[in-house]
């Protein structure tokens, strides 16, 4: 039985054994985080590394996942390089808008820089406008602004942020806002749309004036059955970033569809709200990662 190494112990971990396990792929924990990990100088943990044929997902935190990496010394469905393509938010729009497919009309801002240069950066962008950090999940640090003075107020918070010396990534993105527009992620496995989502927030929240629809922030996933039109935009999504096992997320309003971000470490839902093939094609990804053929 074909080992599988997975850095998550969370929803996606639990509700993935038992489906690949009857598909001859066995799924083990190994903790990348929270804990202290051998580098050098003795083997007292081996057996904890040992006997695995591929990983799934690279982990979270890149400077563990190095060391992880390294101890496994496994091939990953979804590498250092897919983790960190999919989580520059400015990389992957501008690399989807090179390509001709359809994106928010984005502006990045490189800190530090004085107030001119982000008046400058919105002036294209009707108000209100949604600023996020490039790299963040969760929609963790995503606000709206309504005018330049409270515009400016939220970059003086990024700047504070930024001020810190070990902040790595010192950019954040400035997005047009697309109102009551409906929010769907949708998965990519080796290529092929597998099945879709809505994240839809209850509607008293709403009423409050909330908007981000993150099912980490309160919002429900259900199941839905996306168009052909929706089902290519993911698929060439994926085949443009380069990345096997994807979760785009895709913004529809007002006749537009476009994709807001991606994720290369998505959670992965109940299998009911996916296409039948949905485990039968992860499975075959693993095995042909496993025998280095991705």
């Amino acid at each position: 039985m074909l080992r599988l190494a997975m850095t998550t112990d969370s929803e996606t971990f639990e509700r993935v054994r038992g489906p690949l396990a009857d598909r001859g792929i066995a799924v083990d924990h190994v903790q990348a985080k929270e804990r202290a990990l051998r580098v050098s100088g003795g083997s007292t943990d081996s057996e904890e590394f040992a006997g695995f044929d591929a990983g799934f997902v690279y982990p979270s935190r890149l400077m563990e996942g190095t060391v992880v990496d390294a101890r496994l010394s496994v091939p990953w469905v979804n590498d250092r390089e897919a983790v960190l393509t999919s989580r520059n938010k400015a990389g992957v729009l501008a690399a989807l808008d090179a390509a001709g497919l359809p994106t928010p009309r984005t502006a990045m801002v490189s800190n530090p820089v004085d107030e001119a240069v982000v008046t400058e950066a919105v002036e294209p962008f009707s108000y209100p406008v949604v600023v996020k950090p490039n790299s963040a999940t969760r929609g963790v640090g995503v606000a709206t602004a309504t005018d330049l003075d409270s515009l400016l107020g939220v970059v003086d918070y990024l700047n504070l942020v930024h001020d810190y010396r070990a902040t790595g990534d010192k950019s954040y993105l400035i997005q047009e806002f697309l109102p009551d527009a409906r929010d769907y992620r949708a998965m990519v496995v080796d290529g092929a749309y597998v099945g879709a989502v809505e994240r839809e927030l209850p509607p008293d929240a709403v009423e409050e004036g909330r908007w981000k629809h993150n099912v980490h922030r309160g919002a429900e996933a259900t199941g839905v059955d996306l168009p052909d039109r929706a089902r290519e935009l993911v698929e060439r999504t994926a085949e443009v970033l380069g990345i096997d096992y994807l979760g785009v997320d895709l913004l529809e309003t007002d006749g537009r569809l476009v994709v807001n971000e991606t994720n290369a470490r998505p959670t992965v839902d109940a299998v009911t709200k996916y296409e039948p093939d949905f485990y039968d094609r992860l499975a075959g990804l693993i095995e042909r990662t496993a025998a280095g053929e991705n």
